[in-house]
């Protein structure tokens, strides 16, 4: 199969891709599409739909090597090690590793806009560069399964959030105020800026557990919910803007008697 797009994405390396779509709002890619193949009047009426679905190649995978050869040769494992799993083990096809007989990835994505030959997108979870096989728009009526189960270590985490769209709510409800300090926020942004550039004038104590001092001279905040550390900035002018999500090192997942949305899933409407 030949690529129909390229992806123009906000992150250019493996190392820091949310390795789920839709966990950072913000990423934003453009999905170029090669008009050779793609005439823009394939794109018409897309711009209605909310979400769509992508399909692409995994093409910074580095078992890429093994898949070419004879399969007798290729040695592919059937089974990858799991994050949530703490290393352990299972089959494939049970995860959503890149790792794959065959380097195809799904993922879903926010729809923005389309203009011409492309089309912007949100809340992806792909890399720079990604080639693109196919796009189909997201259905919710099909698309969305009620009732859908997965395994227990899936929900390892133990959130009381159904879905990562649920999650995504709460942390825009949250950061729609201030939370930062009054010390925080009285401090004039432009010494903000020379604290967390390493400016000789800064005391580095003045960052507390909540922020950290960038050298690109960005002043960044954590917001911790749900087990999940939400990196953002805040300009000069109030706007607040997701930089990165990961796993808190601050939780501990290994509780059981951490409460869950499944516990809860039959009293909630």
């Amino acid at each position: 199969m030949a690529p129909i797009g390229i992806v123009q994405s906000c992150f250019s390396t493996r190392n820091g891709t949310p390795r789920q779509p839709l966990l950072v709002p913000l990423a934003r890619a453009c999905l170029v599409f090669d008009s050779t193949r793609v005439p823009p009047a394939s794109l018409e009426g897309l711009e209605e739909y909310s979400h769509c679905w992508i399909i692409y190649v995994f093409h910074l995978n580095t078992d890429l090597e093994k898949l070419w050869k004879h399969p007798s040769k290729s040695k592919f494992k059937a089974k990858v090690r799991v994050p949530r799993l703490k290393g352990g083990r299972l089959g494939v096809f049970a995860t959503r590793s890149p790792h794959r007989p065959c380097p195809i990835g799904l993922t879903v994505a926010k729809v923005e806009a389309v203009q011409g030959n492309m089309l912007l997108l949100s809340g992806v979870d792909l890399v720079d560069g990604t080639p693109v096989l196919d796009i189909k728009p997201y259905l919710p009526y099909c698309d969305s399964i009620e009732g859908a189960v997965v395994p227990n270590w899936v929900m390892e985490k133990k959130s009381l959030y159904s879905s990562p769209d649920e999650l995504k709510s709460l942390v825009k409800q949250a950061l729609s105020w201030d939370i930062r300090s009054v010390s925080q926020r009285n401090r004039p942004h432009n010494n903000l800026l020379k604290i967390g550039s390493g400016d000789a004038s800064g005391n580095a104590s003045d960052l507390d557990d909540s922020q950290d001092g960038e050298a690109s001279g960005e002043l960044i905040y954590h917001l911790i919910l749900d087990g999940m550390d939400f990196s953002y900035k805040i300009d000069g002018n109030g706007n607040v803007m997701v930089k990165e999500v990961h796993i808190s090192s601050a939780i501990s997942f290994g509780n059981e008697k951490r409460c869950n949305f499944l516990m809860w899933k039959d009293k909630l409407k």
